[in-house]
Formats: C-alpha cells, sequence, structure tokens
C-alpha cells in the first residue's frame, strides 16, 4: 500500500461554537506539513470536506476530528487512488457547511429517515416513493438512478426554490407521501429533509452515504446507478467501483467532459469545448492558449 493514498469523504452536522471553529482549523491546519491534502469547510453547524494522503497520516487527521466531536458519526467514505486528488490542504471556515440560505434549518436537530445502501434498493422498487436527485445538473448528466427526478439546479442553493415552485405538483399535494433523496456523500440530502420536514412532509428518506457509501457497499451486479458519479476533486468522476472515471474537466468552463465530448469539433484542450464556445471572448481563448502552452512546457521538461 505504499503507492496508495487514502481518500475519506465525510461529514457531520453538529453545533460548533466561533471560538472553537478558529481552534479547529489552525489544529488542522498543521497536517498540511505532514503531507495531507484535501478541503474541509467548517462552519457552526459541522464540517464537511474529503481529504486524501498516505493512510496513517489521513487516520491521525480522521481521528482528531473524532476526537473533537465526542465520536460523533462523520458519514465516511472510503476509496483509494495511486495519485493525490488535491494539490493542498485548504481548510474554510464558512456560513454553512453546505450552502443552503435558509433559516431555521438544522439538520444535527432534526432530518429524514436514514436508508442504508440495501433498503434504498427495495425503495427504487417502490411505485408510490418520490426519488429526487439533490446534486447539481452537470453532476447528473454524468449518471443517476432510473426515475429519479431531476432539479436541473445550477447550484445547492436554488434548492429551496424549486420546491416551492415544484413539490405540490410532484406530490400531487399528499403530505404523506413517500419522498426519498440521494446526493455525492449525504450531506445534501439530509439538509433537503430537514427543509422537507420544516414544509410539513413527514416521510422523507435519504441515503446514507449518498451515491459514494452507496458504491461501497453494493456489487455491481446489483448496482442500481447508471453511470459515473461526479467528485469535487481531481479525479473528476468515479465509477461504480470507486476508481477514478473517464471523465475530465474543461479547463476553461470548469465542466465534465466525456470521452465523445472531446471528440466534438469545437473541442480544444484547455480552451474551449462545446459548453462554453460562446462563452469566452478571444482574448480570453488567448490566456488559456498561454496557460495550455505552460502546462504542456512543464510535462515535457
Amino acid at each position: 500500500m505504499n503507492d496508495i493514498y487514502k481518500i475519506v469523504s465525510l461529514y457531520c452536522f453538529s453545533r460548533i461554537s466561533e471560538k472553537k471553529l478558529s481552534n479547529l482549523r489552525d489544529k488542522l491546519e498543521k497536517f498540511e506539513g505532514k503531507g495531507l491534502t484535501g478541503l474541509l469547510i467548517l462552519a457552526i453547524e459541522g464540517l464537511n470536506g474529503t481529504i486524501c494522503g498516505r493512510e496513517a497520516i489521513v487516520d491521525m487527521f480522521h481521528r482528531e476530528i473524532k476526537i473533537f466531536l465526542k465520536d460523533q458519526d462523520l458519514n465516511e467514505k472510503i476509496s483509494f487512488s495511486e495519485k493525490k486528488v488535491f494539490k493542498k490542504l485548504k481548510i474554510k471556515i464558512k456560513a454553512e457547511i453546505v450552502t443552503m440560505g435558509i433559516n431555521g434549518i438544522s439538520p444535527e436537530k432534526k432530518s429524514g429517515i436514514y436508508v442504508d445502501s440495501e433498503q434504498w434498493n427495495n425503495l427504487l422498487k417502490d411505485e408510490k416513493t418520490i426519488v429526487i436527485d439533490t446534486r447539481n445538473h452537470y453532476e447528473v448528466s454524468l449518471g443517476s438512478f432510473d426515475n429519479a427526478i431531476n432539479p436541473n439546479l445550477k447550484n445547492f442553493k436554488e434548492f429551496p426554490d424549486w420546491l416551492d415552485k415544484n413539490l405540490k405538483k410532484i406530490t400531487n399535494n399528499d403530505e404523506n407521501i413517500n419522498i426519498a433523496m440521494f446526493c455525492t456523500g449525504g450531506i445534501r440530502c439530509e439538509k433537503a429533509t430537514s427543509l422537507l420536514l420544516k414544509k410539513g412532509y413527514q416521510n422523507t428518506y435519504h441515503l446514507k452515504g449518498g451515491i459514494l457509501k452507496y458504491f461501497e457497499d453494493i456489487p455491481s451486479n446489483r448496482n442500481k446507478y447508471k453511470g459515473e458519479c461526479y467528485v469535487f476533486d481531481e479525479r473528476v468522476s468515479v465509477n461504480n467501483n470507486l476508481k477514478k472515471g473517464s471523465y475530465s474537466i474543461c479547463h476553461a468552463c470548469g465542466m465534465p467532459l466525456s470521452v465523445e465530448d472531446k471528440k466534438k469539433l469545437h473541442y480544444i484542450e484547455g480552451i474551449q469545448c462545446h459548453l462554453c464556445i460562446d462563452k469566452f471572448s478571444d482574448a480570453d481563448r488567448a490566456r488559456f492558449a498561454e496557460r495550455q502552452k505552460q502546462i504542456e512546457d512543464k510535462i515535457q521538461q
């Protein structure tokens, strides 16, 4: 395992004082000097992030968080890579660990019913259950569960407004209907259930650990997810074996691209893709071209 990096995605809704947030950030930032990379978001509602490094240092970092949160469930999802999936360690303090922008939402106090991966497969068979994908539109474009509703979000902050406009229609005004939600690692769908409960929908469920935990638990022959799962690191996507997927990133607009997308007429590596051909000026593309040339020169050295 000497050449393998361990990747742990985790989150926990747990009330943390502002003073303790600063102390925790200062303590955890010291792990960058020990080879840890990743992104961790801290807020008064908890923490959320993904870390990557040699197994020993990842486990040490993980233990520090477990001790700080007094052994609360961190909803860990574990995978491995032959390369680091982050360039450095970033620890940020924000208003929310996942931005919804709605006051009075407290998942640590009240959220929907956790559903494990096996139970999730059963829920998918239930015709009386509405399944909602709470991820962004570009994530959903890589894959999802059959018959899941796609809100076509640009970001999670749009989810409350989408609910206000669509929830009564898709539930036929039935507050007792089953609503099951999922996301990449479980954090967005958990917060979404808290909002639904506030709106009076009591039969709300969310996939514990999200798609990544589902991939850990369910073998390919029983896996109901179609496609790959977008991840917020340099892998871009993972397949249902939690290995690096086939997608890459357009370094102009930041959107994920399939192998087929890169064969399209307008694609120029590092400069443009079919999704952003009309979004940038010639001056922008000149800058992108110079950046790409520097990258290629560095690779050749």
